[in-house]
This record gives structure tokens, sequence and C-alpha cells, in this order.
């Protein structure tokens, strides 16, 4: 099939392209990569009136420092972000989520924004965002707001993104320097949508864990941030962590559901299985160190 007719709108800053997402009046749809849109508009599941490409807009481009944290321009190629210095040096469970989106071919056009901004509940950047505090920065031409990233996801393909409004910015708090990357996933084939799929990031001091950032993908209809383990994590020393009890919180606020992949009892014993021994291996590399 073909594309439905559309007008295609290559704006040159922010303003203009927020200008044309209002006067659109929902019938437009943002491209920057177009890994996911492309093959929906010629399916035709996808039928926007104005095609508006923000890759000609260079204020949405890059990684910057920021106070407290790493600015991620959301029209960023995902192979461009994994080759960036800040962010393997400032945000290392960013760079090793990234690395597993998709395959080297699709990192190539797609985007950091475009991942984070289309929702789907098993990618690894949305998790990515949840997990570690980020903040998504919005605009239109009614104005600006920040959105957590936790507070961001609403469903499946869901956001709390108005049809007017443009993602300019992602900002990732800082974490301390030395701190633990967690991060696994169960996919079908590499590059697949993960069956399940945990990420986060550990902080220890004096032996004890001091902050803790997780949060589940594959596992429910959005990112799920694992409170209960985070929780539990923080404040105990590492000889008096069991990797099994840990398993046993993390999976308790996830909400997996059965499909043609997988069932949810797979989804839970799959889950803690594999956050049992991220966790066992994450310490012990850490003790090794």
């Amino acid at each position: 099939m073909k594309p439905a007719p559309f007008d295609y709108v290559r704006p040159s800053s922010v303003e203009e392209a927020c200008r044309v997402l209002a006067e659109a009046g929902g019938g437009a749809t943002v491209i920057a990569g177009g890994q996911t849109l492309m093959p929906l508009l010629a399916l035709r599941m996808s039928q926007p009136f104005v095609l508006v490409d923000i890759n000609g807009i260079a204020a949405l481009k890059g990684v910057t420092r920021v106070e407290g944290g790493t600015r991620v321009g959301p029209a960023t190629r995902q192979a461009d972000a994994l080759r960036d210095a800040t962010l393997a040096r400032h945000l290392p469970v960013f760079v090793t989520a990234l690395g597993h989106v998709g395959h080297y071919q699709t990192r190539n056009r797609g985007t950091v924004g475009g991942s984070i901004a289309l929702g789907e509940p098993a990618a690894e950047m949305p998790a990515t965002a949840v997990a570690l505090g980020a903040r998504i920065e919005i605009a239109s031409v009614r104005g600006t707001r920040t959105v957590p990233a936790d507070e961001f996801y609403l469903g499946p393909y869901m956001t709390v993104l108005e049809p007017d409004e443009l993602v300019t910015g992602v900002v990732y708090p800082d974490w301390p320097d030395g701190h633990l990357v967690l991060f696994r996933e169960v996919a079908q084939r590499p590059g697949d949508f993960a069956l399940v799929g945990l990420v986060g990031a550990l902080v220890l001091e004096g032996g004890t864990v001091s902050r803790a950032g997780i949060s589940w993908f594959g596992m429910g209809p959005t990112p799920i941030r694992a409170k209960q383990v985070e929780a539990a994590l923080v404040g105990t020393a590492l000889d008096r962590i069991d990797p099994q009890t840990m398993a046993r919180l993390a999976i308790a606020d996830t909400a997996p559901f059965d499909d043609h992949h997988a069932s949810a009892e797979y989804r839970r014993t799959v889950g803690a299985r594999i956050f049992a021994r991220a966790l066992a291996e994450t310490l012990d590399l850490r003790s090794a160190a």
C-alpha cells in the first residue's frame, strides 16, 4: 500500500513547529527518524493531514550538560547517542540500554525522542527514562512544561502529550560516578521488542545501597517503576541483600499480560529470575573490583 495523501512541512525552529501543530488541529504527526511511523503510513494505520519533519531544527539535536544533569535532544540519532562521550561518562545505563534498541540499521535513523514519545511498553528507552528519573520537556504555542518520565506514560502508545505539543528535550539527572548498571532483557530475537526487560542503576556508599532506580519494560501497559524493591534496597548493606527476596519484591509492582508471544506467568517467572541474576552478578562485579 501507499500512504494516504498528506502535506509535508519542514520547520526550522521549535516555534514554527509548534505553530504548525496548533494550526493542524490534531491532524498533524511529527516525524524525526520514522522507524515506526513510515510502516504505519504505508499501511495507512496512520493518516495525518500534515507531516511535520523536525530534522531541520538544530535545537532539537545533540547532547549537552545542564545544571544537575544531561540533556538529550529528541531528534538526536540513536547511533550518535551511542558514540557520545558525555553520555558514556555520565549515563552508562542509558548507553547500555540504547545498545539493545532495534538493530544498527534502525539506530542510524531512529531518534532518542522518537522512542521515548512513542510509548511502546516493551521498549528500552521509555523504561530507562523512568528508571533514571528523567524529565520530559514539552512545548506548544501555549507555553512550555516539564513532566517526570514516570508520569508521562498513560498506557500502550499513550502519553500525556497533547496533539499540539512537541517533545523538545529529555533531561536525565546526574547519578554519582561509579554507580552500578542493571540491565537484562529477554526477546525472541536480538533487536525484537522485549518479552521481559529491566533497567536500572544502583549507588553504593560504604557497602550500603544509598540510591536505586529500577524500571521494567514488557511487564505491563507502560514502563513500570519497581518501587518496592527500590525502597527495600536503599539503606541495606550488601551482605544483607538476598537476590531472591529482592526479586520477589521487584516483580510485585508489575502488571504482566498474556499475548501470543508469552503468558503473564512466563513474564513473572522470567522477570524474577533475571532480576535475581542481574542483582547478584552486579554486586559480585562490584566486590571483585
